[in-house]
C-alpha cells in the first residue's frame, strides 16, 4: 500500500512508534488476522498518546481515507471478543 500514517510532528519517537504499530495492526486485521488481545494492548498505547476521543476520531478518519481500513471496526471487534480470539475483517 502506498499511503502515509497520520503522524503529529510534535510526538516523540516513542509515541510515533506506538501510533504506527497500532495502525499496522489495523492493516493486519484486514489483510490477515490478529489476536484481539494484541489489538487491545496496542490500542492502550495509542490512547496514551491520543487520550482525546475527538483527536482519535480525526486520526481514525484520516487513516481510513488513506487506506480504506476502518480502525473503529477493528477495535470494536477486539473489545467484543474474549481477548484470546483472532480477529479478521478481510474484505
Amino acid at each position: 500500500m502506498e499511503y502515509h500514517y497520520p503522524i503529529d510532528p510534535d510526538w516523540s519517537t516513542h509515541e510515533v512508534i506506538d501510533v504506527v504499530e497500532f495502525f499496522q495492526l489495523i492493516e493486519e486485521a484486514y489483510e490477515k488476522q490478529v489476536k484481539a488481545s494484541k489489538v487491545m494492548e496496542q490500542y492502550k498505547k495509542f490512547k496514551a498518546v491520543i487520550p482525546s476521543k475527538a483527536e482519535e476520531k480525526t486520526l481514525f478518519k484520516q487513516f481510513e481515507k488513506q487506506s480504506s481500513y476502518v480502525p473503529y471496526q477493528v477495535v470494536k471487534a477486539a473489545k467484543e471478543s474474549d481477548g484470546s480470539q483472532n480477529i479478521s475483517l478481510k474484505k
